[in-house]
């Protein structure tokens, strides 16, 4: 588990990080979300202890990160895919980490299988690919067996199966009751892949929550039906003594919320009511993400006119 408590990160007059608290817990994949310069980069090189806080605390299972030994064997991470020597080899790389952290050479092998690299083993870094690169920093953040893993934008650069894969690893990780904590600018990613958000705006928390919870709060992307009938007026006065609300958007068409698409056809039949379309639409996360970070974000820019 990952705690954080007040943590604040000064840089001269910056205020990178300010007062922040949450909790990531085992066993789900929780997506830390906000805008560019929101201070989601700062704060996980603050649980790893590379960067030192001004204020406050953050722990991994109840200790500083920096406290424990052989450090790969409790997180695992993946914060710069860029971060390897490019005249060294994958294996020597991992063998090289693996060294230094008691671990057994075999594992190298091993976790370099596991993300699609061992064709690769014995090629230099310097001539990955960015989405190679991105399998690498995966296999080094596995290489400990860690009950605790956090990944930096880990799909950057991946084509579309690898980003299936990544998907159902980390799925399967927190499977297997591991804490996985996973930052990401791209919503439809976290849309498929986390269950819990926590998401930031200048430093600051906005929301420590599930996908759904935080989807539903957009009040602009509420989930709605679009429906089409010649007789909107009769069905809307049906629908609003039900207690739900009917919009009108257009001669022949309402917008409601508060019920189901199953439901308006049933009243409608109900009332003998002809429908020409009945239309469900679910939340978006990116509306939601962009309506609640609207006034946090670092940098805006025009429309082009």
């Amino acid at each position: 588990m990952i705690e954080v408590n007040g943590l604040t990160k000064r840089y001269g007059d910056v205020l990178a990080v300010d007062d922040l608290s949450f909790t990531v817990r085992p066993g789900t994949v929780t997506g830390f979300l906000g805008p560019n310069g929101a201070g989601k980069s700062t704060t996980m090189r603050m649980i790893l202890g590379l960067n030192r806080p001004t204020a406050g605390t953050a722990t991994v299972d109840g200790r500083p990160f920096v406290a424990r030994q052989a450090g790969l064997h409790h997180v695992g991470a993946l914060l710069d895919a860029g971060d390897v020597h490019p005249g060294h080899t994958a294996a020597a790389h991992l063998t090289a980490l693996a060294r230094t952290n008691g671990i057994s050479p075999r594992r190298a092998r091993e976790v370099l299988e596991e993300v699609g690299l061992a064709s690769a083993a014995r090629r230099r870094v310097g001539g990955f690919s960015l989405g190679m690169r991105q399998r690498l920093g995966i296999a080094t953040a596995l290489l400990g067996d860690p009950p605790v893993l956090m990944f930096d934008e880990p799909v950057n650069g991946l084509d579309p199966e690898g980003v299936r894969w990544v998907r159902r690893l980390f799925r399967n990780l927190a499977t297997e009751g591991r804490t996985v904590l996973v930052s990401s600018h791209l919503m439809s990613e976290m849309g498929n892949t986390a269950e819990r958000l926590v998401v930031i705006g200048r430093g600051r928390l906005i929301a420590e929550e599930s996908v759904a919870e935080f989807t539903a709060r957009g009040t602009r992307t509420r989930t709605h039906v679009t429906v089409r009938t010649p007789d909107a007026a009769r069905l809307a006065a049906v629908l609003t003594a039900e207690g739900t609300e009917a919009r009108p958007d257009g001669p022949e068409a309402l917008t409601v919320t508060g019920t189901t698409a199953d439901r308006i056809g049933e009243l409608a039949f109900e009332h003998r009511i002809l429908l020409r379309e009945l239309t469900p639409h679910s939340a978006s996360l990116e509306e939601a993400f962009m309506e609640l970070t609207a006034d946090r974000a670092e940098y805006l820019a025009g429309d082009r006119r």
